[in-house]
């Protein structure tokens, strides 16, 4: 039977690229994105022309849960091997010039989504007695970053997150990871200025920016069978930052 992933965020920079490594592979592919469904709809169109899987896209936000509902149901989503949470946002600014609304935005993209994806593919995958679920994260989720409070504290919970449900997940077995990027060359990224970005590859031991090919690849790795005995873990994607 082939297998089936869902990739939220799949329309650009690190989803994209975990979305066609899966193809690659012979995944068949439910796609999300909130804004670029055209960008989507055409990217899944290339990655079926070009593997010969299915792919869906769908326009939606995955931090609501009518939202994730209507993707599991619409779908309609019948089995899942891989859960791939990448949807997420960010916001730059000082804390006391945030407002309670962009907190709650920044929380419920990056956050809440993971929980909505998964409770609603984790019975799925328990019945089928197996199954990955893999968090995209972020080494400020450990560290912090100044000016990306919100960031932050939404990624050191999704760490979070991934450790408990590891754990309740177990018995079925069910792996649970994420992945704590450092610096990645991204959309996301490119609101930082050219010498922010010089800065921040200076302060990688690898001297450079991470890909988001590079993020896919270890997504590979975690839904092989080389890696079957991982679980709970945070792996940094992060060039010894």
């Amino acid at each position: 039977m082939t297998k089936k992933a869902l990739v939220t965020g799949a329309s650009r920079g690190i989803g994209r690229a975990i979305a066609g490594r899966l193809a690659s592979q012979g995944y068949d592919l439910y796609l999300t994105c909130l804004h670029s469904m055209d960008a989507l709809t055409e990217y899944a169109h290339e990655l079926t022309e070009a593997y010969e899987v299915k792919c869906l896209p769908f326009q939606g936000d995955m931090g609501c849960a009518a939202d994730v509902e209507r993707l599991f149901s619409s779908a309609p989503i019948r089995s899942l091997d891989v859960l791939v949470n990448n949807a997420g946002i960010s916001y730059i600014g000082l804390l006391q010039d945030m407002t309670p609304e962009e907190w709650d935005r920044v929380l419920s993209t990056n956050l809440t989504s993971c929980f909505l994806t998964c409770r609603l593919a984790v019975p799925l995958m328990v019945h089928a007695k197996k199954g990955r679920i893999l968090n995209i994260s972020s080494v400020w989720g450990a560290a912090g970053a100044s000016t990306e409070a919100a960031y932050s504290a939404s990624k050191g919970a999704v760490n979070s997150l991934t450790k408990a449900l590891a754990k309740e997940l177990a018995p079925s077995n069910i792996q649970v990871n994420a992945l704590a990027c450092g610096v990645i060359d991204t959309d996301m990224n490119a609101m930082h200025s050219r010498e922010t970005m010089q800065e921040l590859a200076a302060e990688t031991p690898l001297g450079r920016i991470g890909t988001a090919g590079e993020v896919a690849d270890s997504i590979l790795y975690l839904c092989s069978e080389h890696a079957s005995f991982i679980t709970g873990q945070v792996l940094g994607v992060n060039g010894g930052f």
